[in-house]
């Protein structure tokens, strides 16, 4: 009877952990995905495609709304709903037209997971990018749960929030000529970048 429990127990939490994916099996998948897409042959040839599914892989674990607060930091509380909406959009544009290029550059560099680390809603996932010339720069996602799904937040490259950066940047711009000017700033920007 009790090795019949224990079988049950046994299973049941097998089963369990395959149904959970954790933060980094997350971040695998899309990884994964977005090597997939680059290596497209199909895709090489149409730009506007391969961007396009690039997005759509990434917006499945990059939550930009979050990003975006984090990024506005103090001033967000003070937006409206369609200002903080505006910003959000504006923001996300900026991070998928900004690293696009950067992503698709990507050229058999290995990805290494070193380390998982989850403290309630919140994880850490550590990894480090091994190029071909056995250069190697770290990459780590921070990233919390919400609805069930674990969402990155932050990028930290080379012990370099992204977050922390852009809201640095935001921050001395609208103590210098307001808010209006950084939304006018980030709409140049997103025009700058989409212009081939």
């Amino acid at each position: 009877m009790l090795k019949q429990i224990i079988f049950v127990l046994i299973t049941f939490l097998s089963i369990a952990s395959l149904a959970v994916a954790s933060p980094t099996d997350d971040v695998k998948k899309t990884v994964d995905e977005v090597v997939r897409i680059i290596a497209d042959k199909e895709m090489k040839k149409n730009e506007p495609k391969r961007r396009q599914a690039l997005k759509k892989s990434i917006s499945n674990i990059f939550d930009y709304s979050e990003m975006a607060k984090r990024s506005l930091g103090k001033h967000w509380n003070v937006r409206t709903e369609a200002e903080k909406k505006q910003f959000s959009e504006l923001f996300a544009t900026l991070l998928e037209n900004s690293y696009a290029g950067k992503i698709e550059s990507y050229n058999n560099e290995k990805i290494v997971y070193m380390k998982e680390n989850v403290e309630g809603e919140y994880a850490e996932i550590k990894s480090k990018v091994v190029t071909a010339a056995r250069d190697e720069f770290t990459l780590d996602y921070r990233m919390f749960k919400q609805k069930g799904k674990w969402m990155v937040y932050d990028v930290v490259i080379e012990g370099v929030s992204l977050v922390s950066n852009y809201r640095s940047q935001f921050n001395k711009t609208i103590a210098s000529s307001g808010y209006d000017k950084l939304v006018k700033k980030l709409q140049t920007k997103n025009e700058e970048l989409k212009a081939p």
